[in-house]
């Protein structure tokens, strides 16, 4: 228990260390909207960490830099503001770490903390433990009066065009890179997807901005109220602490 507070104490002096200090920006990639973008090239630093073995105990570790916005438990924020981590698979894990690296998704935020992964054995160990972490029963929902309209509204579209590749339980599809949804945060979930819709998200993959570019507001508020929703049995626990809690 001391050690795990003494790691989240020091994230939280990195964050505030590297608010005050900005480091280098990112570099700049070219994204979705370049002649010659191709979602996820099996090229570069993110391939070679693809065909390593993460080993879960450096990973938790190398983690200490992800507690401060991430939380001990991999939790994220129920505000949105950071995603539910747990339970991710590895790969997609690898590919949002190495394109924030790379300059091909934009994240100042987070691009400071990811530059300090010192290579792609480190990135297999970070994804490798953040992999078998429980994902959270509790995290943010949509909490409106209208929400068991916005979830049955949200459900017909879900299975109309998403289930396919995100799953009947939001357990996405490890190999084809499609990430598991079931657990993350509802206002997580319509940014990224409104920015996705938008052209503002550069390493998006054509085929779902294709599906969504139709979507009015309202409507990606109610595909993201019910992919909030979703539970993936055996794989999602009760917090250990009021940290997962607003």
């Amino acid at each position: 228990m001391a050690a795990k507070k003494l790691i989240l104490a020091v994230s939280l002096a990195m964050v505030a260390a590297v608010a005050a200090r900005a480091g280098p920006p990112a570099p700049q990639a070219q994204g979705i909207k370049g002649r010659d973008y191709r979602w996820n090239m099996p090229a570069g630093e993110k391939l070679e960490a693809l065909e390593l073995k993460g080993d879960r105990k450096r990973g938790e570790e190398a983690y200490g830099v992800c507690v401060g916005c991430h939380l001990q438990s991999g939790a994220g924020r129920p505000d949105g503001s950071f995603p539910q981590l747990a339970g991710q698979h590895t790969t997609v894990l690898l590919k949002q770490m190495a394109d924030i690296r790379a300059g091909l998704r934009d994240n100042p935020a987070m691009y400071p903390f990811a530059a300090t992964l010192t290579d792609p054995q480190e990135l297999a160990d970070v994804a490798a433990y953040i992999e078998q972490l429980c994902i959270p029963l509790e995290h943010g929902k949509y909490e409106g009066k209208d929400a068991d309209r916005q979830v049955t509204t949200g459900r017909a579209l879900y299975e109309k065009e998403c289930r396919d590749c995100h799953g009947a339980s939001g357990e996405g599809v490890k190999e084809k890179f499609y990430p598991v949804i079931a657990g993350q945060h509802y206002r997580y979930l319509l940014r990224q997807m409104t920015e996705i819709r938008d052209g503002r998200r550069r390493n998006a993959n054509p085929e779902m901005v294709r599906i969504i570019s139709k979507y009015s507001n309202d409507q990606l508020v109610s595909i993201s109220a019910y992919q909030s929703s979703l539970v993936m049995p055996g794989n999602m626990c009760k917090a250990r602490g009021p940290a997962n809690r607003k």
